[in-house]
């Protein structure tokens, strides 16, 4: 096997970049969904969450971002659909994935497309400063925030067909703003609109406005103790928030080993992913989970420190 089909099979590659595609040239363009999106929940939040807060609301929004953020996010977005880690019954794969859309980033097409597309840049030995989080913070914020980046040379993206044709997540797709809404009934019903604005409208702006900063932070600064040849945009380790990203914020040890299940590889670093993965592996619900041994040798992989 050659080392660029290593490399292709260990990521899940879907991005094809035979059409001489280039990763730098590009522009960065004002999104006016992504402006409307979350420049509308950013105002609900700050209006609603002053006039309605009460600490039942205050538990909701905990709990509720807790668990849309480990079981949606993490187990059901990133380290299921997108990179197939483990095994689940597909109702189980549905259900985390739904929970991954009312984060509220994108639908499931959409968080394949920018997780993948981001991660072919990165691996190339120079990539945009859209990719790699390179510009300052504030900058950065407004880019990744509000606006998309238009390559002038883009790859193809080819999302396999049992995703691609899948009948639940085209539906999910088209209405991934509207799936808030069974949830804001379910707690208008029971806690009125306080549950409302700190259900919905505060726990998709702290989650999103969350993603983009440890995603600041997992690109410039913190441990490596690995370190991919060739690779223009390295992972860090951001240690401090390995609690609220539920495993995520260990992304050195993602660029490493991005198809495990596990990402917490080394004792002290706390993974709640990896730990309720092995809870559902003992009730019988996921199987065949990856580690980092469990996955092909990676020639551009050397460890550093």
């Amino acid at each position: 096997m050659t080392e660029l089909t290593i490399s292709r099979a260990y990521h899940n590659e879907r991005v094809d970049d035979s059409n001489s595609a280039n990763a730098v040239d590009g522009i960065v363009v004002l999104s006016k969904l992504k402006l409307l999106w979350l420049g509308g929940m950013l105002v609900l939040s700050i209006v609603g969450g002053v006039l309605t807060f009460s600490f039942g609301a205050l538990i909701l929004f905990i709990v509720f971002t807790g668990l849309s953020l480990c079981l949606g996010h993490s187990l059901g977005m990133h380290r299921r659909l997108i990179h197939q880690s483990y095994q689940c019954p597909k109702w189980l794969e549905y259900f985390f994935v739904h929970l991954g859309v009312i984060v509220g980033l994108a639908g499931p097409f959409g968080m394949i497309k920018t997780h993948d597309m981001r991660d072919w840049a990165q691996r190339q030995q120079s990539c945009h400063d859209y990719f790699g989080h390179q510009q300052p913070m504030l900058k950065d914020a407004y880019w990744q925030l509000f606006c998309d980046l238009k390559l002038k040379k883009p790859p193809s993206l080819n999302i396999e067909s049992s995703v691609q044709n899948d009948r639940v997540y085209n539906f999910m797709e088209r209405t991934w703003m509207l799936q808030q809404l069974p949830w804001a009934i379910v707690f208008w019903i029971f806690g009125g609109w306080p549950w409302v604005i700190w259900g919905i409208c505060m726990r998709v702006v702290v989650s999103v406005l969350g993603h983009w900063l440890i995603g600041y932070f997992a690109h410039n600064r913190g441990e490596r103790t690995w370190h991919v040849n060739r690779a223009s945009i390295q992972g860090h380790n951001v240690r401090f928030a390995a609690i609220v990203t539920m495993g995520e914020s260990w992304h050195n040890n993602h660029h490493a080993f991005p198809g495990s299940a596990r990402l917490g590889i080394k004792p002290g670093q706390l993974d709640l992913g990896w730990e309720v993965l092995k809870i559902l592996k003992k009730l019988g619900l996921v199987w065949a989970i990856k580690e980092p041994q469990d996955l092909p040798e990676r020639p551009e992989l050397k460890a550093i420190g």
